[in-house]
C-alpha cells in the first residue's frame, strides 16, 4: 500500500512533528510512505489516484481550486483521506469543496489551549473505537461546523469554557467521524493541537485505526460506479 503525507501551514500546530508521527505509524504496518512539505503533489491529478491514502497536515494554508479538485477526484475514485485537527479541517478556509469532502470546518476553540475536557465514545461497537473508553484531554477543544451526514464516533460536550456561545446551552460536538466521498473513505479526528496530544494513548490508537481504515477502502472501491456527473468534478 502507498501513502502520501503532505505537511506545512501554520507552525503552531507542529506540522512536521505530526507528519513524523503519521509517517512512523504507517511505515510500522509496512506502507510505502511519501512525505513532502509542499502542496505541489496536489498538482498531479493522475499521481494522486495511485495512492491508497492521502494525509494532509496543513493548517491555515492556501490551495488552489484545481489542487483541491484533484484531491477530491482521487478520493472519489477510491483513495482514502485521513487526518486530524486543523491540519485537515482548518486547512484551506476559502475552498468549500475541501470542507464538503472532509465533513467540517473549524470555527472556534473557546478557552484556547490547555482546556480540560472529555472525549466520549459514541459508537463503541465500531471497529475504529471498539475497546477504547471515554478519556480526558487537556488541549484545544474544537468547535466545528459539521456535516450532518458524518458517521460520528466520538463527541465532546460544550460549553466547557463560558463564552458567547454559552447561552445556547449544552451541545455534543463531534470529535471523530467517518464519511464517504464517492468511492473513497474519509476519516477525521479533531485532536492534535500539538504533536504530544496524539503521540500515544487513545488518541494515537484512534488515529492509527482511522488512517488504516481509510487506506483499506482503495482495495474495495469501484470507480466505475461513479456517475458521469459525479466524476466530472465541475459541480462545486
Amino acid at each position: 500500500m502507498r501513502a502520501l503525507i503532505t505537511w506545512g501551514g501554520w507552525d503552531g500546530h507542529e506540522p512536521e512533528q505530526v507528519a513524523a508521527i503519521f509517517h512512523a505509524m504507517l511505515e510500522g504496518v509496512g506502507m510505502d510512505v511519501t512525505v513532502t512539505d509542499s502542496l505541489e503533489c496536489f498538482n498531479d491529478a493522475k499521481g494522486l489516484r495511485d495512492y491508497d491514502l492521502i494525509v494532509p497536515v496543513w493548517t491555515m494554508a492556501q490551495a488552489t481550486r484545481e489542487q483541491v479538485a484533484n484531491v477530491s477526484e482521487a478520493v472519489a475514485h477510491g483513495t482514502g483521506l485521513a487526518g486530524c485537527h486543523g491540519g485537515m479541517c482548518d486547512a484551506f478556509r476559502d475552498q468549500t469543496l475541501w470542507q464538503f469532502m472532509t465533513g467540517a470546518n473549524w470555527v472556534a476553540h473557546p478557552g484556547g489551549d490547555g482546556v480540560d475536557y472529555r472525549v466520549n465514545i459514541t459508537d463503541p461497537d465500531h471497529e475504529l473505537v471498539a475497546g477504547i473508553a471515554d478519556f480526558d484531554v487537556s488541549s484545544e477543544q474544537y468547535y466545528l461546523h459539521v456535516d450532518p451526514a458524518n458517521h460520528v464516533l466520538a463527541t465532546t460536550r460544550f460549553p466547557t469554557v463560558d463564552w458567547y456561545h454559552s447561552p445556547n446551552g449544552p451541545v455534543d460536538m463531534p470529535v471523530a467521524w467517518t464519511r464517504a466521498w464517492g468511492q473513497g473513505r474519509v476519516y477525521y479526528n479533531a485532536l492534535g493541537h500539538h504533536a504530544d496530544v496524539i503521540a500515544d494513548g487513545p488518541a494515537y490508537e484512534m488515529l492509527r485505526r482511522g488512517l488504516l481504515w481509510a487506506a483499506a477502502g482503495k482495495a474495495v472501491a469501484d470507480p466505475a460506479a461513479l456517475t458521469p456527473l459525479q466524476s466530472a468534478g465541475n459541480h462545486y
